[in-house]
């Protein structure tokens, strides 16, 4: 990973950086304030940008003639229209953004879960859906890592965020370069972290650099970012990873003694039953790829695609539930 990445990250306002929540209260969150020297934050909130005050009578998302809704119900009034243009606009202001921050469960800024009112009266029941700023914010940037700061607090999640996070600032200097050895450069030193997302884009995106069909060079950066967002749509499996790590055994494992073998199998092993993080033998690995000198295997992003500072394997517990919405 390139030490001097900063990534571009807009953060929910109210998540410590002001008391602009709907009651003038703020919540400060342990992962966004830990990320603060990593990353450079562009704190927002929506609400107050549209002209509500702090605090603030509570707004709520309706469904209306099957159209969702932006409503305050104390003063009988819709808000839709203004936080979809403010929306753009603030997006147009953005030089650079790599990731989004969002707070869950609100009506402006939640991803997921968010509370959906069958009609503006309280006795109608609900669904869930996502909030009005959040939704745009998926429009305008599909392919950026974006969560709210509940789902991190689940280890895996996290680290997929952090890892989408810093490949895609990283590619966002590939791009400003512009050239061909640079886009070389970065699908070298990225094969087995995108061979462990997906071998499939793995091979699309190496297919895509070596540009047989002598394309423009805006149209082969166009074409790989797009195929770059999808490589990482999703967390990779536990056995994408062990199936890269084999690749990368296979370099020296002729001239392992067969004890030092299954000692690395073995962490392969306890990787796939849950009983250590991947880190564990990700590090086992490296510590043959340093002894050997491999300089292609050193080079790899795989072995710390985010600071190491910023690894932490405390767990929510709630895995399962939140990797499956």
């Amino acid at each position: 990973m390139e030490k001097e990445l900063r990534p571009q990250v807009v953060v929910s306002k109210c998540m410590g950086f002001d008391a602009c929540r709907y009651n003038g209260q703020t919540l400060p969150d342990k992962f966004v304030e830990k990320l603060k020297n990593y990353v450079d934050y562009h704190p927002v909130c929506a609400e107050v940008e549209i002209g509500l005050g702090v605090p603030r009578n509570p707004i709520r998302l309706v469904m209306e003639n099957e159209q969702l809704v932006l409503y305050q119900p104390a003063s009988d009034t819709e808000y839709t229209g203004e936080m979809i243009a403010f929306s753009d606009a603030f997006f147009d202001s953005l030089k650079a953004v790599d990731g989004f921050i969002l707070k869950g469960r609100s009506p402006s800024c939640g991803t997921k879960d968010v509370k959906v009112y069958l009609g503006k009266s309280k006795t109608t029941g609900s669904i869930k859906g996502q909030g009005i700023f959040a939704a745009q914010v998926f429009k305008r940037y599909p392919d950026l890592a974006i969560e709210e700061e509940g789902r991190l607090t689940n280890f895996r999640i996290r680290e997929h965020f952090l890892t989408k996070l810093y490949t895609l600032c990283h590619y966002r200097q590939v791009e400003k370069a512009k050239t061909m050895a640079a886009l070389v450069k970065f699908q070298a030193q990225n094969k087995y972290l995108l061979m462990a997302y997906s071998q499939k884009e793995q091979k699309e995106l190496g297919r895509i650099v070596a540009n047989h069909d002598k394309l423009p060079l805006e149209q082969v950066f166009s074409s790989y970012k797009a195929h770059l967002g999808i490589a990482f749509l999703r967390i990779p499996r536990y056995s994408n990873y062990i199936n890269v790590m084999l690749h990368i055994f296979g370099y020296f494992s002729e001239q392992l003694s067969s004890g030092e073998k299954n000692f690395i199998l073995d962490s392969f092993e306890k990787y796939k039953s849950g009983k250590i993080p991947l880190s564990v033998p990700i590090n086992v690995l490296k510590s043959y790829v340093i002894k050997y000198n491999d300089p292609y295997l050193l080079d790899q992003t795989i072995w710390a695609p985010f600071p190491e500072e910023l690894m932490d394997i405390s767990d929510s517990g709630k895995m399962a539930e939140l990797i499956s919405k």
